[in-house]
């Protein structure tokens, strides 16, 4: 149970990156600004980027122990991007034993 675990929370998020919406301007051209990154074994990991077409991401990730034999890393995160009207979006995120929860002012309720 603990692969499938961490299996579906990666397969979310993922599926979230995959599924965000797209900055203004010309992507193909863009240039990362800013890189850090910092991995703890199997306890966790966290890092952060920045790029010059205005995307931003941060997520950090926690081993917690569910029982005995089950654990998953819960995740918590972040990224904004410049949409086509100029505005800049942020969606916040948890994805834990719980599923993915994203949460942002622009998303339905």
């Amino acid at each position: 149970m603990h692969a499938q675990t961490v299996f579906l929370l990666f397969a979310g998020l993922l599926a979230l990156a995959l599924a965000a919406p797209r900055p203004a301007g010309d992507e193909k051209d863009a240039q990362v600004l800013r890189y850090d990154n910092d991995h703890n074994g199997i306890d966790g990991y966290n890092f952060q980027v920045e790029t010059s077409n205005g995307i931003q991401r941060q997520e950090q990730a926690q081993l917690k122990q569910f029982d005995d034999e089950n654990s998953a890393l819960v995740v918590r995160g972040s990224y904004s991007f410049t949409a086509d009207d100029g505005q800049v979006y942020t969606v916040n995120y948890v994805a834990d034993e719980n599923g993915f929860q994203p949460e942002a002012p622009h998303l339905p309720k």
